[in-house]
């Protein structure tokens, strides 16, 4: 049986990191064994920020919901149940949209929510 070098797969690995890490500053955007822990520790944040991304966004909408309720007399809290005992199925994206976009379809809602409590 004939012996296999891995040649092109290994040069191509290393070309698929190194890229991977382009325009890094320093030893790590060009030598490959700095390169390699530089590229898997930015995979590791790339995977915190989109975790933290949803996190923040949820947190704006949140904030501008109870900005929006609290002008018409009610905390977020209240709506959010006044919500649920409502049958009101929107999420807290759209509800924060509406309330930015659209004030009068929100004090549609507003007034649902209201009879619901």
């Amino acid at each position: 049986m004939p012996r296999v070098r891995k040649g092109h797969a290994v040069r191509k690995a290393r070309k698929r990191i190194l890229k991977s890490v382009k325009g890094h500053y320093g030893p790590p955007g060009r030598a490959y064994r700095l390169a390699k822990e530089a590229a898997i520790r930015a995979d590791v944040y790339a995977r915190v920020g989109r975790k933290q991304k949803k996190r923040s966004f949820r947190h704006l909408w949140i904030i501008r919901l109870n900005a929006a309720c609290r002008e018409r007399g009610l905390r977020y809290s209240q709506f959010v149940n006044g919500c649920k005992k409502a049958g009101i199925g929107l999420n807290r994206k759209m509800l924060s949209q509406i309330a930015l976009e659209d004030p009068a379809g929100f004090d549609v809602v507003f007034a649902a929510v209201k009879a619901a409590l």
